[in-house]
């Protein structure tokens, strides 16, 4: 027999992630991570950002600079600094957040690099009702990049891989050479990646994990916080994690439980307020992703604020 709907249960996540927080840097320095690898941090910590956005350099002297960052006037000067005596001859975006492309603009003006993308940004319009606040809406990069594409300098190359989800527009770059992957958002070591409709989709999210696990590199560095060593158990613990959190919104469809804000009260257990309105929307795009196959269904538009329910003919159990 069917629970009734004012039953309570507990919803326990099973598959752990082991998150990675040491966090060893410093702000204001550009510091080497290896051998023709350097990174600078911008001073830009937040629950969505960590202790900020990494900056990454690639080459010696003339480098490609993927992730310029945040409009930080420091954060620019300071990169530049860093790279006095050398030449930016690549700027590269790995998606179009606010913490990530605008310094691409002020960094073209000073170095006349051109910039490298997948396209813009697609969540909407600018201040159209529910769409993401943190979109850059005005990055266009000069050349486009789809999956495959290859980008080349001076001592290196790093392949363009398209892992929509995050943004529909997110890239990672592979370095094959260095068995090295800068995997932007779509994989960090610090904390789960906000999946946020209407640009954020939680099912090419999916599919674009699953695509890293048939690559070889051995070592991520995300745009913010530590490297993931050993990264294939780490992104297959991701899908686990997600594959759980999507079984918890069916089991509260099935406790009668039918609004997002609900689902965030029962299943995110002791969960910082600041980040209520991120787990609503990462609930928004698994409900989106279960009503394109045929499991769920909602009233009315599948808005943040519709009231959600079992598809009658979803499989039972």
């Amino acid at each position: 027999m069917a629970p009734g709907p004012n039953r309570v249960f507990s919803f326990v996540m099973a598959a752990e992630i082991p998150f990675r927080r040491d966090f060893s840097f410093a702000y204001g320095r550009l510091e080497r991570l290896g051998p023709s690898l350097r990174r600078i941090v911008a001073r830009n910590p937040g629950p969505f950002t960590f202790k900020g956005t990494g900056t990454y350099v690639v080459g010696e002297g003339e480098v490609a600079v993927i992730d310029p960052g945040p409009d930080l006037p420091e954060h620019i000067e300071t990169l530049l600094e860093g790279l006095q005596g050398e030449r930016v001859s690549h700027i590269l975006v790995t998606h179009t957040h606010r913490d990530h492309s605008p310094a691409a603009k002020p960094l073209q003006e000073k170095t006349g690099a051109p910039t490298y993308g997948f396209g813009p940004h697609m969540g909407g319009r600018r201040g159209e009702p529910g769409v993401e606040e943190g979109g850059d809406f005005d990055f266009l990069p000069d050349r486009r990049l789809c999956e495959g594409d290859l980008v080349a300098g001076k001592g290196w190359r790093l392949e363009a891989i398209h892992t929509p989800g995050h943004t529909s527009n997110h890239l990672c770059f592979a370095w094959k050479d260095e068995g090295i992957l800068f995997s932007g958002d779509h994989v960090m070591g610090w904390s789960t990646s906000v999946i946020a409709p209407p640009d954020g989709d939680m099912g090419a999210y999916m599919a674009s994990l699953e695509k890293l696990l048939a690559r070889a590199e051995r070592l991520y560095w995300p745009t913010h916080g530590p490297a993931i060593a050993d990264p294939k158990p780490y992104v297959r613990a991701f899908i686990a994690h997600r594959r759980e959190r999507e079984s918890g919104v069916l089991m509260c469809l099935s406790e009668g439980i039918e609004e997002i804000t609900r689902m965030v009260e029962r299943l995110y257990i002791g969960l910082d307020p600041r980040l209520s309105r991120a787990a609503a929307r990462s609930l928004h795009a698994h409900l989106l992703d279960l009503s394109r196959r045929g499991l769920v269904e909602c009233e009315g538009p599948p808005q943040l604020e519709a009231r959600w329910r079992l598809h009658p003919s979803a499989p039972k159990g």
